[in-house]
């Protein structure tokens, strides 16, 4: 087999893959010669036994035979080397075999025939596989072989020498045409495969990488295509989802379950509109809590309706809300340094200047702007504190906290609580998870526990069962609960509870509820509000209750999730 020129540029790899386009037409012209051989053998025995006069022999008919051994032993035995700018072994065993097969047949005029058009064989061989300087070598050879072919006929016949050395001289220009031809055509052939193979190549990494980017994005990623059917899910999208099991890793269709059909019908709307779209969906499972979706739509193709793709970006709502947050803690904590040294200092300056002018007031209206001055200077005191409250939280680090025995602790809070406010009688104890240990920093437990009850003395009546606390401990959950009298939120309230500096009190900071939650995250706890009813049977009345529910001792901490708002 003849080598291959760089010029031809077939990949050079150590070992030819058996589909690269090299191999295959090295298999193809050796399955060539094999069948060329066996109709050379086929017809000159039929020549040699219906036609015994045409100069057919019996060696001839060898000839033939040990060329199609020849031929057969290089396609069954020899593998195609890689292709090279010089000869090699292989060239005897192919194309050199061919020039002397048929050249003996042509010198010979077995069976009275023209053998010339077989020549073309080693010529494309040498043209395809092998470099131009094996192609125009081989149709040199052909052309010095039919020209020898003619003069020796001419020494037999010399009144046709000058039609035989034209004929021969013709067909060798033909050969040397061919050989340049076909040389050019395949090196062009295979700089289209090489620059096919460096694309697909370059097409492979690049899914490789957007699928690698696809499955790390924590956001959700949806393809749909117009039937509804989910063609690509990564594992963000299949969270939002709650996909479990096997149907998780295989297509599925978005109407499957009922909980997705405001998905369904957004892919649907951005098909038929054939415009991107956005929305927030409420994915309901049944037995939790609607999980609220931000959903990003658009299309791959504007132009072939039955083949675009809806692409379908999902993001968690309270992922994004926690951002937020994080956001605003973020401000607020480079704010703290600022106010206390720019507030605090000259705060506890008035406050003090204020109590020593107090000691020497004896005028009733002095002493009653004296009395406004203090309060006031203690509510921008209590600002002041809880803005460095949520700094500290941000900043110090929490590892595993210790567990601390709920009721025990509750009873404190509250005790201490009772004695500040004086506000003992509209408070009720039940602590009903007696041997309950949860895993809650102590101080922080204190903290929440103020802020709630702060928050509920603020809007309570004046009735003894006015403010109700009370704990739980079912099938090892453990809950908190803060209940107080007061009138329904509004639902524009409600939504906006647990914001920081959102109260709909003109002299309340808005921070409370913000800190409570934030400890809560961080201890894995979730806290929300509701409206509930409190009290002995038949006599329980309506009021509003926020919650605490407690991460199970021992469980991992995981991004717990809260809610601002959960139907009772």
């Amino acid at each position: 087999m003849p080598a291959a020129h760089s010029d031809i540029s077939f990949p050079a790899d150590p070992d030819l893959t058996s589909d690269s386009a090299f191999a295959r037409l090295w298999r193809g012209f050796m399955s060539a010669r094999v069948a060329l051989a066996l109709v050379l053998l086929a017809l000159l025995s039929a020549l040699f036994m219906l036609a015994p006069p045409l100069n057919v022999s019996r060696w001839l008919l060898g000839l033939c035979l040990t060329y199609l051994v020849a031929t057969l032993v290089v396609r069954i035995y020899t593998r195609p080397l890689p292709p090279g700018d010089r000869f090699d072994p292989q060239w005897v065993s192919s194309i050199g075999v061919d020039l002397l097969a048929f050249s003996t047949l042509q010198f010979l005029q077995a069976g009275g025939l023209n053998y010339a058009p077989l020549y073309a064989l080693p010529v494309l061989m040498g043209s395809v596989l092998g470099s131009a300087l094996l192609a125009l070598g081989t149709a040199a050879a052909v052309a010095l072989l039919l020209l020898t072919d003619a003069w020796v006929l001419s020494l037999h016949v010399p009144a046709e020498t000058a039609a035989r050395f034209l004929q021969a001289g013709l067909t060798g220009i033909g050969y040397f045409a061919l050989a340049f031809l076909a040389n050019q055509l395949a090196a062009r052939l295979a700089r289209e495969e090489q620059a096919a193979r460096h694309g697909r190549q370059a097409a492979r990494m690049q899914a490789q990488v957007n699928q690698l980017v696809i499955e790390t994005l924590a956001d959700g990623v949806l393809v749909v295509d117009a039937k509804g059917r989910v063609h690509t899910a990564n594992p963000a999208a299949r969270v939002l989802l709650g996909l479990e099991g096997g149907l998780a890793q295989a297509p599925f269709e978005l109407t499957a379950r009922p909980a997705w059909r405001p998905m369904a019908a957004l892919a649907q709307r951005t098909f038929a509109e054939r415009t991107a779209h956005r929305a927030e969906v409420a994915l309901e499972e049944d037995g939790a809590s609607p999980r609220r979706i931000h959903v990003r739509t658009r299309l791959t193709s504007r132009e072939h309706h039955a083949q675009s793709l809806c692409v379908m970006f999902m993001e968690d709502l309270r992922e994004m809300e926690a951002r937020l947050r994080t956001e605003k803690l973020a401000a607020m904590g480079r704010m703290s340094a600022a106010v206390a040294h720019e507030i605090r200092n000259p705060l506890a300056a008035i406050a003090q200047a204020n109590a020593l002018m107090e000691e020497d007031l004896r005028e009733p209206a002095l002493q009653q702007l004296s009395s406004l001055v203090r309060k006031n200077a203690q509510r921008l005191a209590q600002i002041v504190d809880e803005i460095l409250d949520i700094s500290r939280v941000q900043h110090q680090g929490l590892g595993a906290p210790p567990t601390l025995e709920l009721d025990a602790a509750v009873a404190a809070a509250c005790s201490d609580w009772a004695t500040q406010s004086r506000s003992g009688a509209r408070l009720q104890l039940a602590l009903g998870a007696p041997a309950a240990q949860v895993p809650f920093d102590a101080d922080h437990l204190r903290r929440v526990l103020v802020n709630l009850l702060d928050n509920a003395l603020r809007y309570a009546g004046d009735r003894p069962d006015s403010i109700r606390v009370s704990t739980h401990h079912v099938a090892g959950q453990a809950g908190l609960r803060v209940w107080s009298d007061g009138a329904p939120l509004e639902p524009t309230v409600q939504r906006h509870l647990f914001e920081p500096f959102f109260s709909s009190e003109s002299r309340s900071s808005g921070l409370g509820l913000y800190i409570c939650r934030e400890l809560c995250e961080r201890h894995g706890a979730i806290t929300g509000y509701r409206r509930a009813a409190a009290g002995a049977a038949g006599h329980a009345r309506e009021g509003n209750e926020f919650f605490v529910s407690f991460r199970p001792a021992g469980a991992p901490l995981a991004g717990a999730a809260s809610f601002d708002t959960i139907a009772a």
